[in-house]
């Protein structure tokens, strides 16, 4: 995509019990296990401490987004809520929605192996262009990312998913699928992503 001129600060949302699990979540509107609601007002007074302002101006603003999904609304609001904003302050975005497994949602990776043998191989072989069954593939999600990035005209603060942060590395820094689909995307730590480029704070 042309250069991105706006900065975003991204944080995934906190653990929950799939997490834990090792569960395929996807599009599972699971909520934040009590790990998970620690991660979110940690990283909400992390980011107080860091970027005052930043987080004021993006208040006054209205630009505050969160996938619409159980998890990343308890995050938005508990971190908020930690940043002395009003937690309900926020827009949901549906394009912000982390990819979905499909079929494989629900299960670990193990029992993919066992169940379905010939796309496990097939994921690993190429995990950005794989689709599971009734899924979305890396490459879809960057597609559907791609008009939610066009549309930005200011900074902004994101509480969305792993794939999600996968795919703005891709289309914002220009990583290489194969290096973004294998990052790590922690939990209770933030994103900028700015100057065709990324870097984890707090």
């Amino acid at each position: 995509m042309p250069s991105f001129s706006h900065r975003i600060l991204f944080v995934r949302h906190g653990e929950t019990s799939y997490n834990s699990e090792n569960r395929l979540q996807g599009q599972r509107d699971i909520g934040l296990n009590p790990l998970g609601r620690q991660q979110a007002r940690e990283v909400g007074e992390k980011l107080r401490k860091l970027v005052p302002e930043e987080l004021a101006r993006l208040d006054a603003t209205g630009e505050f987004h969160a996938s619409p999904l159980r998890r990343t609304r308890e995050t938005m609001e508990l971190a908020r809520a930690a940043m002395g904003l009003a937690p309900s302050r926020y827009r949901l975005d549906p394009l912000l929605i982390e990819l979905t497994f499909g079929a494989w949602e629900g299960l670990t990776w193990p029992e993919v192996g066992a169940r379905d043998p010939v796309g496990a191989a097939a994921r690993e072989a190429d995990k950005w262009n794989f689709c599971p069954p009734g899924g979305e593939s890396y490459a879809m999600l960057a597609e559907r990312l791609l008009p939610w990035l066009e549309a930005r005209r200011a900074d902004c603060f994101v509480v969305s998913h792993g794939g999600v942060a996968r795919a703005l590395m891709t289309l914002i820094a220009g990583v290489a699928p194969l290096e973004a689909e294998n990052a790590e995307i922690w939990q209770g730590r933030a994103i900028v992503f700015e100057n065709g480029a990324f870097r984890w704070i707090g």
